[in-house]
């Protein structure tokens, strides 16, 4: 199988690349239209892995343009992942606590809508579109269990949260959810648009809520990212 796994800056993607790598696979950086960049790696699992920008939208452009590129080549990705580090939902034991991974049971377009006297209503409530994406149940399962990671729904939003209120807001939408982020619905959406079934695998950098860049452990969870990568292979074998 080969793997896209889009992230959304280069720091994340070279954490990937740093844990899928064997000891003697080297990754090499492939070019392809729009400017995007790809750093490949053969072994011990085929990925090529591109940093796509922050936001839904520079990510699905990244995954679609990567994507058509394969599909014209002759040889298509089997598997989009998106990945990279975000906010954890760390209140109560089901939570996701700093330095945990996460993989998605439902990556879900958290703010997708609109506003309206008696709430948020999502996109879906308007008649419109869809809000989520359902990665099939045996490859969460098998990389949950090959990383060790929790399972629960990645939201992925275009504003990231700044207070309490508003994590509590998202928390009572999905009572689900584990972490924020920011790409994971682009991905999606550009995966499904070819038919290719998409993932969602996340480490927590911090807590979503207000932002207290004196707690945030990034380092410590592009480590886990690394880790995670590290055991996908496993996951993945027929």
């Amino acid at each position: 199988m080969r793997v896209l796994v889009v992230t959304a800056v280069a720091a994340e993607r070279d954490a990937v690349v740093r844990g899928v790598a064997s000891a003697a696979a080297e990754a090499t950086e492939i070019a392809v239209p729009g400017g995007y960049v790809l750093h490949r790696v053969t072994a011990p699992l085929a990925v090529d892995a591109v940093a796509a920008g922050v936001g839904p939208a520079a990510a699905a452009a990244a995954t679609a343009t990567a994507l058509t590129a394969a599909a014209l080549a002759g040889t298509p990705y089997g598997l989009v992942v998106s990945a990279g580090i975000g906010g954890g939902f760390t209140d109560g034991t089901a939570g996701a606590p700093v330095g945990s991974v996460v993989v998605s049971d439902t990556i879900v377009a958290a703010d997708l809508g609109a506003e309206t006297p008696g709430g948020f209503v999502p996109v879906t409530d308007l008649g419109f579109g869809t809000v989520e994406h359902r990665p099939p149940e045996s490859l969460v399962h098998a990389v949950a269990t090959a990383t060790g990671a929790r399972r629960g729904d990645i939201l992925t939003v275009s504003t990231v949260t700044g207070s309490a209120d508003r994590a509590r807001a998202l928390a009572t939408l999905r009572p689900g959810a584990l972490i924020e982020a920011m790409e994971g619905f682009g991905v999606a959406e550009a995966a499904a648009a070819h038919g290719v079934p998409a993932l969602e695998i996340r480490s927590v950098s911090n807590a979503v809520g207000p932002r207290d860049r004196s707690a945030w452990r990034i380092g410590e969870a592009l480590q886990a990212l690394a880790e995670a990568f590290g055991a996908l292979p496993e996951a993945l074998a027929p």
